[in-house]
């Protein structure tokens, strides 16, 4: 197969990516807050694989919502359909989602190798923002600009030192709902 091929290949799986997103975008403005009050943060990654997956555990976990900085769409198939059900809340820029989440309280978390407190050694609060940055190029802000931000890492003991995003993701929602899994039938029905 010659190179023109994989291209409209590519460009072919592109566009169906983009009418799955506009598809299930439509249905996740319905979309309710999970019983969780943790959110995610994803800052610009990739359009594929890996943003899908990630809504798909913060479903499962019951995040409150997922806030996507400098992503226009993605491909919501490898999340099997739960972009429908985590509502998502789009940012032109981190500055924006920053302030947002701070004004409601939240305590944004990045989570980078072998910097900070570990996860399993840190209390975690109600209302904590788990930011995650790009596959190859990580977050794209200075943290020591955003003075409320704290850092966390996830015990490793192999060589290479790094998690798939989507892997670490769903860590430290699990780790988030080994610390505050209790949820009360009101928080259920809302």
């Amino acid at each position: 197969m010659g190179p023109h091929k994989v291209r409209q290949m590519m460009k072919s799986e592109r566009d169906l990516a983009r009418r799955r997103f506009r598809r299930q975008r439509n249905q996740n403005y319905l979309a309710k807050s999970g019983p969780h009050e943790c959110v995610i943060v994803l800052d610009h990654l990739k359009p594929s694989y890996n943003i899908g997956k990630i809504f798909r555990s913060a479903e499962a976990f019951g995040a409150r919502q997922i806030h996507l900085v400098g992503i226009d769409f993605f491909d919501p198939a490898p999340g099997m359909g739960a972009f429908k059900w985590v509502p998502a809340i789009f940012h032109k820029d981190f500055f924006s989602c920053y302030t947002d989440l701070v004004k409601k309280g939240y305590i944004p978390f990045i989570l980078e190798p072998g910097k900070g407190l570990s996860i399993t050694q840190t209390s975690l609060p109600l209302k904590s923002a788990f930011i995650f940055g790009h596959e190859e190029f990580g977050i794209s802000f200075e943290p020591d600009l955003f003075p409320k931000i704290r850092r966390l890492t996830i015990p490793q003991f192999g060589k290479s030192q790094s998690l798939n995003v989507s892997v670490a993701a769903s860590i430290i929602l699990y780790e988030y709902i080994r610390q505050h899994g209790r949820i009360d039938k009101k928080s259920l029905s809302s």
